[in-house]
Order: structure tokens, then sequence, then C-alpha cells
């Protein structure tokens, strides 16, 4: 059965990457593409790298027949798509990339993305799509919402070791490095290359990050009662991929077996022998996230190092994988490719 998808916002990082994997995908057809301020244009003038397919001409989104689409990719700036999926038939599925229905309490998206939301039927609605984690609440709903790239990474690296009580909730930190891709497409002129290249900056320092509300909502879930991690994000000057060192309190080889013992089965989960560490290199392109642990030097620590490609499993290929499971199809279809390397 061929599932038809549409994808709107397009002409974006993550609609572009949509498109390279449902390329190869089994049993998805894209039969819409829609993009604002490029609307008309083929897809082939926006991104020169997809001239080998043959898509839809990309259009506005109330051109699209929707009683022709069976799933919708929302690639779309934050806020803007709360509105747009209000908009859509009932009967549609979607799949959101965006932050707007991430966060499952209407205060706190307002407390972190500093507007009321509009839409919150929706927003009860909605899913929280790390797959690993909500496989049978995704196969049954109709809005899923996409995490956050940052979190997710953090999300892997410390979910099960929540889960399990193998570490302090109260002494954790994540420092993260992310690639440019992360901040979106649109101009801004500190991700100029000259502004960018040849250095690290650090943003979104003491709390401010908005990925902190899903690390707040999800591991406070996990754990009964609050956690409130530190988070360092840096920016750094490559395109793809983000890696998060994390620094807990516990006996590293039990973390490590309680992370080993939970992604055993998990296809897109690879967690590294002991004392292993992973790197951006090895997962560019793909849907695979790898973990490491290795034992600090002061004795009941350990540091947990996760990575993933912040455009694939970070976003659009989590939102493929969502897909598969709403619509009946094999998880791991259209995913299974290789990382690109060198």
């Amino acid at each position: 059965m061929t599932h038809r998808i549409a994808i709107l916002g397009a002409s974006g990082y993550t609609g572009a990457e949509l498109v390279r994997l449902i390329a190869t995908h089994p049993s998805m057809q894209i039969v819409a593409l829609s993009a604002d301020r490029k609307a008309g244009m083929e897809m082939a003038e926006v991104f020169p790298f997809l001239r080998h397919l043959s898509l839809p001409r990309l259009q506005k989104i109330d051109e699209i027949d929707f009683s022709k689409v069976d799933l919708c990719f929302c690639a779309l700036p934050h806020a803007t798509t709360q509105v747009v999926v209000s908009s859509l038939p009932r009967d549609l599925k979607i799949v959101d990339l965006s932050a707007d229905f991430r966060l499952s309490d209407p205060a706190e998206y307002e407390k972190w993305y500093g507007q009321a939301h509009t839409a919150t039927d929706l927003q009860k609605e909605a899913v929280y799509g790390l797959t690993e984690f909500y496989r049978d609440e995704i196969r049954q709903a109709r809005l899923v919402a996409g995490t956050g790239c940052n979190a997710a990474t953090g999300q892997y690296a410390l979910r099960p070791l929540i889960s399990a009580g193998v570490i302090d909730l109260d002494n954790i930190l994540i420092d993260l490095k992310a690639g440019v891709s992360g901040a979106g497409r649109s101009l801004k002129e500190n991700l100029l290359h000259a502004e960018l290249s040849g250095g690290t900056h650090t943003y979104s320092m003491g709390g401010k990050h908005r990925h902190l509300g899903e690390f707040d909502q999800e591991f406070s879930k996990l754990a009964g009662r609050p956690v409130h991690i530190q988070f360092s994000p840096h920016l750094l000057p490559m395109n793809r991929g983000i890696l998060a060192t994390t620094y807990v309190e516990g006996d590293a080889k039990t973390i490590h077996q309680t992370l080993t013992d939970a992604y055993a089965s998990e296809p897109f989960i690879h967690v590294l022998p002991f004392g292993a560490l992973p790197s951006t290199r090895d997962i560019a392109g793909s849907n695979y996230c790898h973990i490491g642990v290795v034992g600090d030097r002061i004795a009941g620590r350990a540091v947990v190092v996760a990575c993933l490609d912040n455009l694939t499993k970070g976003s659009s290929g989590q939102a493929i994988q969502n897909a598969n499971l709403m619509l009946g199809s094999e998880e791991t279809a259209g995913l299974t490719l290789a990382p690109m390397f060198p």
C-alpha cells in the first residue's frame, strides 16, 4: 500500500531532509509540497541536490487538496504550526516537527515560548514523539509532536537511568554541542560564515534554552517528582550533528549495563562497549543514535555521551519513524541508510 504524503514547509532544512528520506521509502509517495515565499518554484530550484527526483511543484498550503493526503508532515516555524494544524481536516494524520505541541501544559508553553498557545485542544491531543518511549501512543495518535533535537539527544542518554534509579537526580549536567543547521535556514547575522566559522560559542545559557521545558516535563514525569538538570548548549561551526556529554553521579558499569539492556532491541540506538565514545562523524545523515559510557577519575561519577544527526534522528528521521507507526508500516522503513562517511 502506498501512503500519500504532504510536506508543509518543504523549503527548510527539515523539509528537504524529509524529501531525501522519503525518496527511498517503500510505501510513501509525496503528493504535495508547500512553501510560502517559494510557492510556484520547483524543488530542484530550491534544493539542487534533489534535482534527480520527480516532485510536485511547491505551492501555498491553502492550494493543497488534503482529501488526497493520508499523512502530513508539518516542518513549519514555531507558532505558525498551531494555526495551520487547526485549519487542517480532523481526520488527517499529522506529524509536527515544530515546538508547538511538545509541551502538554499551556502554561509551560507560554513560559518557554513567550506567547499563549492558540490551539490548546490540539495541544492536549498531541502525543510526544520520542518514538522508542511512546510507541503504543504514537500508533494510535492522529497528531504527533516531534521532539527538540537537543532534547532527544539528552533523553536517550538519561531516560533509562532515571527510570532505573541508578543516578542522582539532583546532580545532572548536559554539556551539548550542536551543528548550525539546528538553527534553521532563515538568515541570521550570527550564523553567517564569517561570524561562525573558526570558533564556537555558548548560547541560551543560564536555564534559558527552550528545550529545558521538554527535559523538565519528561524527566519529572519519569521520576514522579521535579527533576531540573543543568544544560549548557554550544554552537559548533559544522553543518550537522549533536553531541551531548552528560555528567552524572552513579556507578559507571551499572549505568552502562542499564543503557545496554534498555536499548538491546532498539534498531536505531546503539550502546557502544564500555569505555568507547561516539562521534558525530559516525552518525551523519542517518537515523542512528550512538551512546558511550566511561567512568570518571572521581569514584561514583560517570560520563554518558550521546550523539545523533539533528536533521535526521533529531527531527525528520524521527518524524518518519513516527509516521511509519501511525500508518501501520514497518517502523524502520526508509530509515536504514548507513551514515555518510567521510
